[in-house]
């Protein structure tokens, strides 16, 4: 028996307005994060699917850097991948954008936020009998988020965004299943009919909780490991989480009097010398890195690091600082093709 095709909906529409400067020259999902772009980290979870070689990806991109860059990019890293990418010229929201998308999606689906990174095994899909399937952390204190409230029967009953209560603490993180897209599509219809909005965007939670209120059957999913890329701290940190678990990523660069603290990522194309690189740090294809510190950074490909030292710092492709050679330590956040001289 053929096992119907999964679709993968990954929504990146968005304009990044946290993740500036660096989302005024690419998409947020092309932004490095521990050697590789988060969009490459999202597509490395897909791995565990049931039948991984038998998936759909359906991008939804936004107008300009997306509609350029994301097709490019995943042309280039992802050549037999089965894509197909859809632009959101209005953000008008998660259902949105997927009601867009409508004419790709039939049979069972997944929708993965760009900037989601969780650990998980999708491999338990294949025996999946629930309608939908939501993936959820505890966190100590959920008011910042929005949580799915379960019944005694275990059954999700509704989705609640920013509870005001701490009682429940199951965050929704991004991530969902649906059997049968069309049942999710009937559900945004008469979202969108029926005008559920929140801040003049229609909230996909909004669109589930009508396909319960029509007898669907949704559970959770519980994981530990949720990383976050949607702002400039939470990249940095998420940059050191998955150092730490992935260990040293270090090519045989050209360097001489090179000092590494582990955990780190160096790209193979990358000349250093003089320098004391790391902890946490990640440093791209064909950087020049002279008489420098770099710790808990991400330095993307193509940089140029002189005389600086560099801690909890986001420097864009193409660019170059050149600092004192005091030793000042310093923190800087700066995107694609910038200079700063010091």
């Amino acid at each position: 028996m053929t096992r119907e095709t999964m679709k993968i909906v990954i929504p990146m529409a968005g304009w990044g307005t946290r993740m500036r400067p660096h989302t005024w020259s690419k998409p947020k999902p092309l932004v490095s994060v521990a050697g590789k772009t988060s969009l490459e980290h999202v597509m490395d979870m897909f791995k565990t699917l049931p039948d991984p070689e038998n998936a759909e990806f359906v991008f939804i991109v936004g107008p300009y850097l997306g509609e350029l860059q994301v097709p490019a990019f995943i042309k280039e890293n992802y050549p037999n991948l089965k894509a197909h990418y859809v632009v959101q010229h209005e953000m008008k929201g998660q259902s949105h954008a997927l009601w867009l998308a409508r004419e790709h999606l039939k049979g069972p689906m997944i929708m993965c936020f760009s900037d989601t990174l969780m650990e998980t095994d999708f491999s338990f899909l294949a025996n999946e009998t629930a309608d939908g399937v939501a993936w959820v952390m505890p966190v100590d204190d959920p008011r910042r988020f929005g949580v799915a409230e379960e019944g005694t029967d275990g059954w999700v009953t509704r989705f609640i965004e920013k509870p005001q209560s701490l009682d429940n603490n199951l965050v929704v993180v991004g991530c969902y299943y649906f059997k049968d897209s069309a049942q999710l599509l009937a559900a945004i219809d008469d979202q969108m009919q029926r005008g559920v909005m929140l801040k003049n965007e229609y909230f996909l939670t909004d669109a589930i909780s009508i396909m319960i209120q029509r007898g669907a059957k949704v559970r959770t999913q519980k994981i530990s490991t949720w990383l976050d890329t949607g702002t400039i701290d939470a990249t940095l940190d998420t940059n050191k989480i998955l150092l730490e678990k992935i260990g040293p990523q270090v090519g045989k660069f050209e360097g001489a009097n090179v000092e590494i603290i582990e955990p780190v990522a160096i790209h193979e194309s990358a000349k250093i010398s003089n320098a004391k690189i790391g902890p946490f740090a990640s440093i791209g294809a064909n950087c020049k890195i002279e008489n420098a510190q770099i710790s808990e950074s991400i330095v993307e490909a193509d940089c140029e690091i002189k005389d600086a030292a560099l801690t909890r710092s986001l420097i864009g492709k193409q660019a170059k600082v050149k600092g004192r050679g005091d030793g000042h330590v310093m923190q800087l956040n700066i995107g694609d093709t910038s200079s700063v001289s010091l």
